[in-house]
């Protein structure tokens, strides 16, 4: 293969270096080519634009293919914890016994709010969306750590700030869903573990070890996608040498959007729609495969996995655990097995390949667990987190790195000139 592309515009013909990637993608640098040729690209969504560079996680939507630097998301999955995968994301190997436990150890010294960052989330109506308050919050830390706003993130300062961020995060979740429920905030105790940790401050109760291991193989599998909407705002934030706060926040907020991290929440009203209907699921069955019917079922197929998206199959499992655990008796989890169980058998679906998601699968687990829905985009957030981070990380120590600035392709009016009011 050639090294260089061949552009050619009215007549004149550019070389553009083309670079390939350790997984063989290969992509055309056009970063020389306004200054050669005057002529930019343009890419609604950026969906054929590589921002970047990374070594953080590869995708292979086609094939079904998940890893987080370079180990397969099934084993992760399987052997793996979201402590341990969070600190591979973050440093690029997996860490020895020693290094796990001090990592988490320097998790757990940040097992308490600052009583300003406290006295801010009270200060929130119980009727608050989870992920505003979560955005606000996170921002606001900023005011608390001042040593985060140096112009260069140090080392000290990138290896704090996932393990603050682990640990808060995770307090400012529980502390505001006790609020909405009216009870005072439970303690941090680091020792139960990260994700029965989290699960004892939202429900102050003893948790079953199996559904917290499933809550947190749910986790690893949230904790990075490569560029999608939120990790490219925080790398877009990030850019500017905005601080790490200010990076995450961002992200928290593209991530609030119902077709990014609100798709599991989308699930669940979905659901609530088929039992108000009377809960005959075999019917929107056929509503989604009538073309001229506005249904939409939501948790099937995915925008990036065009055969089958790993992460379901792996956390199909985990949603049967809890399920079996809890022995909840929920109508909607029992028309969302309905809805799984004949998709998974109807021909329209196998051939679209339009399979049960990782949305779908994980809005069942929320539910189960007592987790309310406006807060399942939050539980992304938590596990998306060291993802982010790591990907602001990796920004920050690009030495090429440039701020972002997209260009455009303007198409409003051509010069006019003002009239004053009178002579309008």
């Amino acid at each position: 293969m050639s090294d260089n592309a061949k552009l050619e515009i009215k007549g004149n013909t550019y070389e553009l270096p083309v670079i390939t990637g350790t997984e063989g993608e290969t992509a055309i640098d056009i970063t020389t080519l306004r200054a050669k040729s005057g002529v930019i690209t343009i890419d609604n969504g950026f969906m054929n634009t590589g921002s970047c560079k990374s070594a953080i996680t590869f995708l292979d939507g086609e094939k079904g293919i998940l890893r987080y630097r370079g180990y397969p998301i099934e084993q992760l999955a399987e052997s793996s914890n979201f402590v341990e995968t969070s600190y591979l994301l973050f440093n690029g190997e997996l860490p020895t016994k020693a290094e796990h436990d001090a990592f988490y150890s320097k998790i757990s010294s940040f097992s308490s709010l600052p009583s300003g960052v406290k006295n801010i989330l009270n200060q929130f109506p119980a009727t608050a969306h989870p992920m505003g308050v979560l955005s606000a919050t996170i921002s606001a830390l900023s005011g608390f750590y001042p040593e985060y706003l140096t112009a260069e993130a140090t080392e000290e300062i990138k290896n704090k700030s996932i393990a603050q961020l682990m640990a808060q995060v995770k307090i400012i979740m529980a502390n505001f869903y006790r609020k909405t429920i009216g009870k005072d905030p439970v303690d941090s105790n680091p020792a139960l573990g990260y994700s029965k940790d989290f699960l004892n401050m939202m429900f102050d109760k003893e948790i079953d070890d199996e559904v917290a291991h499933a809550l947190d193989t749910l986790l690893i599998l949230h904790a990075d996608h490569e560029q999608n909407c939120s990790t490219s705002t925080v790398r877009v934030v990030g850019s500017s040498h905005a601080n790490v706060f200010a990076s995450i926040s961002g992200g928290v907020d593209a991530l609030w959007g119902q077709l990014h991290g609100g798709a599991n929440q989308a699930v669940l009203e979905m659901l609530d729609e088929i039992k108000n209907d009377g809960g005959d699921y075999k019917k929107f069955i056929n509503k989604a495969k009538d073309k001229d019917d506005s249904f939409r079922l939501m948790g099937f197929g995915h925008r990036v996995y065009k055969n089958f998206d790993p992460r379901a199959k792996i956390i199909k499992k985990a949603c049967d655990v809890v399920l079996e655990k809890l022995n909840v008796q929920d109508p909607l989890l029992a028309i969302a097995r309905g809805l799984e169980e004949e998709a998974l058998k109807d021909e329209y679906f196998v051939q679209r390949n339009l399979y049960p998601n990782v949305d779908f699968y994980s809005g069942i687990i929320y539910k189960a667990l007592g987790i309310p829905t406006n807060m399942f985009t939050a539980m992304f957030v938590l596990g998306r987190l060291p993802g982010w981070l790591s990907q602001w990380k990796e920004l920050r120590e690009d030495t090429t790195g440039k701020i972002a600035r997209p260009r455009q392709i303007y198409v409003g009016e051509n010069e006019r000139n003002y009239k004053k009011i009178s002579d309008r």
